[in-house]
């Protein structure tokens, strides 16, 4: 609670957490929203799966610009420009849906311009947030906007059903449509502190030129690259089968889709705890503990998919979400403590696009994967294959020996050449 009280008398923090606790809530119900909508139209899995995949695609094809630009201009003014487009796109997608059912291609090219708009925003977030609280602080700051966006998944799958059952798919959107107006007005209240000095990429450099530099940061840490390849693979062959196919193993396994949406809520029940005690816990590696306990994830879909009893697989969804929350606050910490400040956002772009890149892929093929072999063999298989996978992160011995940094140590960001 102390360190709870120390960031709400930073205002600069108090105005972006506020703001991006909003929105995320709005885009926590809008994720379900789209399922609900997709579905509830007649369109089949593998629709549902483009719609999926038209979001993520330009959301990684675009990352890497927006972390440039982020690097480059105040990030709160890309986020309150990203802001205004999404409200702009969500708020037209729940006019089409009043008027009538809307068409595939019209969801899709929505989609895409919203994934567009957050290549540019996620950057600028990350490198902004340590920008208003003194550097001791950053972890219990990355561990409180963790546990609200964390708050808003578990809260959020409930909101959209009771949205969209009562009164209907367009409230849902034209909600996650109001709550980016909110977000860039408080926005528009932040006033980030200087931290480091600029890079010399910022003055008038080329893009091409920014970019590289960005690469030899990422490169020249196993520990980033590693972990980046570990959860890029992981998404692919676990996460995106799950998102598309895990209500089939639900109701083949257990009998009804419900348990989906309760498996859900339990791993988001273990994120919200395991990001409440990120916001004091500082373990001496925390790379080497957070990715072990990463690999409770995979081991928990493959548990619901071979139809373990619920008695089991709620409390190791609730384990794994739980391992998965501690290891973002730590994960985020250590990019902000051991990147250069004026390239933080340009390595945030590497790594949210290397681990993104290959969800689209997954989204598009789990439908026809699972007609071939099986929704079940599909989830079960890919499971496995995500757990062999989190073993590449600890792989580099500087993931497995990164320390923690003790208070009133200098931050350790030194950069390459």
């Amino acid at each position: 609670m102390r360190h709870l009280r120390e960031l709400w008398d930073h205002p600069n923090f108090r105005w972006l957490w506020l703001g991006q606790s909003i929105s995320a809530a709005g885009d926590r119900i809008v994720f379900v929203a789209l399922a609900l909508l997709v579905i509830g139209q007649g369109d089949s899995a593998t629709d549902l799966g483009l719609v999926l995949g038209a979001h993520v695609l330009p959301l990684v094809a675009f990352l890497l610009v927006g972390g440039v630009w982020a690097d480059r201009l105040p990030r709160q003014q890309i986020m309150i420009a990203t802001d205004l487009v999404r409200f702009a796109v969500h708020a037209l997608l729940a006019v089409l849906i009043v008027a009538g059912r809307v068409p595939i291609w019209q969801i899709v090219a929505i989609e895409a311009t919203f994934g567009t708009a957050e290549a540019f925003f996620r950057p600028a977030y990350t490198g902004l947030l340590p920008q208003t609280v003194p550097d001791e602080l950053i972890q219990p700051a990355r561990a409180l906007t963790s546990l609200t966006e964390n708050v808003a998944e578990f809260a959020g799958p409930a909101i959209a059903t009771a949205l969209v059952v009562g009164l209907g798919p367009a409230t849902a959107f034209a909600l996650d449509a109001a709550s980016f107006l909110v977000s860039a007005a408080l926005l528009l209240r932040v006033r980030a502190r200087r931290r480091g000095v600029a890079a010399p990429a910022a003055a008038a450099g080329s893009f091409v030129r920014d970019l590289r530099h960005g690469w030899r940061e990422v490169r020249s840490r196993a520990w980033v690259w590693a972990t980046v390849l570990a959860f890029s693979l992981s998404l692919l062959l676990a996460f995106a089968p799950y998102s598309v196919l895990g209500p089939v193993v639900a109701r083949e396994r257990y009998g009804s889709t419900s348990i989906y949406g309760v498996v859900a809520a339990a791993f988001g029940a273990g994120t919200m705890l395991g990001s409440l005690v990120g916001v004091r816990w500082r373990p001496v590696r925390p790379m080497l503990i957070g990715c072990l306990y990463t690999m409770l994830w995979p081991a928990s879909l493959g548990l619901f998919a071979l139809g373990v009893p619920l008695a089991l697989v709620l409390p190791a969804s609730v384990a794994a979400g739980a391992g998965l929350g501690l290891f973002m606050v730590w994960w985020e910490t250590a990019l902000a403590e051991r990147i250069p400040p004026a390239a933080l956002s340009r390595v945030s772009s590497y790594d949210w696009m290397g681990s993104l890149a290959l969800m689209p892929l997954g989204y598009v093929l789990a439908g026809p994967a699972a007609d071939a072999f099986g929704a079940v063999n599909v989830l079960v298989a890919g499971s496995a294959l995500a757990l062999l996978a989190q073993l590449l992160a600890l792989a580099p011995r500087e993931t497995r020996a990164l320390r923690r940094l003790e208070p009133g140590e200098a931050p350790a960001y030194v950069g390459v050449t």
